[in-house]
C-alpha cells in the first residue's frame, strides 16, 4: 500500500464494527425493563444465540482488551457462576417462551477456569431453560496454558465442538513483553487433549503489532501454528488503548510498530496462511476451504458479530454475565460491567442491564451496509437500501468521506455499488466508517484502522 495512504488513514482510530451502532452510542435509557420487553417480543419460531462471559483469569496479559478480573481463589468464580445460572433463569422467565438455541459461545476472561463439574452444571441449566436445535454449535475460548485433561474431557462430554485457543505469538521476547509465556509444546498438548475429547474444530488467535514483534517472528509463529492443523485463524491487530485499559501502560509504546509496520506484519502472516491452503475471510480471519466459514463467504452468507466473523445468522443474541452485550431485533442491551454490580442486580431478582441502544430503521440500513462491506469488501447500496425501504441517496449523497476514499483509489463506486480495491483491504474499517452516522473521530476507545 502507498505510504501516503497509510499515513492518511492508518493512524485513525475507528471501530472494529462488530456491531452498529457501536458501544459508545449505548445509553442508560435502555434499562432492565426495556430489555425484558424486548426478550418477551422475541419470536418463538426463530432460533437465538447465547453468549456467556466468564470474566476471570489467573494472570493478566498486558495486551488484553477484555473485561476480566485476576483471581487465584476459586470462591469468587463459584459465586459468579451462581449468579450466572440465576440470570439464565431470569432471562428465560422474561422471554415467556422456550426459545430455541442455535449457537452458544463462552468467552472471557478464561471460560475454562471453571472446574469440569461446574461447566457441566452450567450447560445443564442452559439446556433446561432453552431448547437446543439439533445442530446447535457450542464454542469455548481457551487459554492453552491452563487447560487440564479432565476439563478437555468435560468439554467434549458437554457437546462442545469448537474451541478458540489464544496463541498471539510464540516469540519468547514478545511473550515476555506482554506477560504471557506460552510454549509451542503447551499449545500442541492442549490441541491434542481437545481432539481426543471430540472437540474437533480448532481455531487459533494470532496477534500482530505487539511490542518487539518483527515480520520474521510473525511468520515463524504462523508456521508453527499451521503445523498444529487448526481449522481457522483469527489474526488481530493489537489495540493499544492504555487510557481505556490501564494495564496496557505496562507495555513499552516505543516497541510498537507504526501503521505501515503493522500492515507489513499482517500481510506476512496472511501470505503464510494462504500459502498453506487457508482462505482469507473478511478482514482478519482465515479458514480451510471446507470450513463452514469459507463456505458461507463463498455464497454471500458470512456475518459479523461480537465474536468476529461467523456463520451465525440469528437475529437475537442473548448475553449473560458481567459486561455481556445482547442484541435483539429492537436493539442492544449491555449488562453491568463490574462483577459486583452485576451480582447485586441478579441477586435482587432483576436483569443486570445497565445501558443499551434502541435501533432506528436507518440504523438497520447502515448496519446492513457495514456488515456487507466488512464481510465481502463490497456492497450494493441501491439494493440494500431498497430492501430496507430507503432511497440510496440517504447514505450516498453528500458523503465526503466516501468521495475522498474513491479519489484516493481505495474503492470504486459504480452507480452506488461499492467495491474495495485489493490493496486497500486493510482500510476496510475506514470505508465502513463512511456509512457510520455517529462516528466520533475524537473517541480514544477505538483502535487504529491499520
Amino acid at each position: 500500500m502507498q505510504p501516503d495512504l497509510v499515513a492518511k488513514y492508518g493512524e485513525a482510530r475507528l471501530p472494529r464494527y462488530t456491531s452498529y451502532p457501536t458501544a459508545p452510542r449505548f445509553s442508560p435509557t435502555i434499562d432492565a425493563g426495556t430489555y425484558g420487553g424486548w426478550l418477551a417480543a422475541t419470536p418463538a419460531e426463530k432460533p437465538v444465540s447465547l453468549y456467556l462471559h466468564i470474566p476471570f483469569c489467573r494472570s493478566m496479559c498486558w495486551y488484553c482488551g477484555c473485561h476480566t478480573t485476576i483471581t487465584q481463589r476459586d470462591q469468587p468464580i463459584l459465586d459468579y457462576l451462581d449468579m450466572l445460572r440465576e440470570e439464565v433463569r431470569l432471562v428465560s422467565v422474561a422471554a415467556r417462551k422456550n426459545l430455541a438455541v442455535d449457537h452458544v459461545h463462552f468467552g472471557g476472561g478464561t471460560p475454562t477456569i471453571m472446574k469440569p463439574q461446574e461447566f457441566h452444571d452450567l450447560i445443564r441449566v442452559l439446556r433446561d431453560r432453552f431448547g437446543f436445535t439439533k445442530d446447535a454449535e457450542i464454542a469455548v475460548e481457551i487459554d492453552p496454558r491452563t487447560l487440564e485433561r479432565e476439563m478437555a474431557k468435560a468439554l467434549g462430554e458437554a457437546g462442545v465442538r469448537r474451541a478458540s485457543l489464544g496463541v498471539q505469538s510464540f516469540d519468547s521476547v514478545v511473550q515476555k513483553a506482554i506477560n504471557r509465556n506460552q510454549s509451542e509444546e503447551q499449545t500442541m498438548e492442549a490441541v491434542a487433549r481437545l481432539r481426543r475429547a471430540g472437540v474437533d474444530s480448532i481455531n487459533f488467535d494470532l496477534v500482530y503489532g505487539l511490542p518487539h514483534q518483527t515480520v520474521q517472528s510473525c511468520v515463524n509463529t504462523a508456521e508453527a501454528a499451521i503445523a498444529m492443523r487448526p481449522d481457522r485463524f483469527a489474526v488481530f491487530g493489537y489495540a493499544h488503548v492504555p487510557s481505556f485499559k490501564k494495564h496496557q501502560m505496562l507495555i513499552d509504546e516505543t516497541a510498537l510498530a507504526d501503521a505501515e509496520g503493522r500492515i507489513v506484519q499482517a500481510e506476512a502472516i496472511a501470505a503464510t496462511l494462504v500459502a498453506a491452503g487457508y482462505r482469507r475471510i473478511g478482514l482478519d480471519h482465515f479458514a480451510r476451504a471446507d470450513d463452514s466459514l469459507a463456505v458461507a463467504q463463498a455464497v454471500g452468507q458470512l456475518h459479523r458479530n461480537f465474536q468476529g466473523y461467523t456463520t451465525d445468522a440469528c437475529d437475537t443474541l442473548i448475553g449473560f454475565g458481567a459486561s455481556a452485550i445482547g442484541r435483539t431485533t429492537k436493539g442492544y442491551a449491555q449488562n453491568e460491567v463490574p462483577p459486583g454490580l452485576y451480582a447485586q442486580k441478579i441477586a435482587a431478582g432483576r436483569l443486570a442491564t445497565m445501558k443499551g441502544y434502541r435501533l432506528t430503521e436507518e440504523d438497520r440500513l447502515r448496519a446492513a451496509i457495514i456488515e456487507r462491506l466488512m464481510c465481502d469488501f463490497s456492497a450494493d447500496i441501491p439494493a440494500i437500501a431498497a430492501a430496507h425501504g430507503f432511497d440510496p441517496g440517504i447514505v450516498l449523497e453528500n458523503n465526503a468521506r466516501l468521495v475522498m476514499l474513491e479519489g484516493d483509489g481505495i474503492l470504486e463506486n459504480t452507480a452506488g455499488v461499492i467495491r474495495l480495491c485489493e490493496e486497500g483491504r486493510f482500510l476496510i474499517r475506514a470505508v465502513a466508517a463512511a456509512f457510520d452516522a455517529y462516528l466520533d473521530q475524537s473517541a480514544r476507545t477505538h483502535s487504529k484502522s491499520a
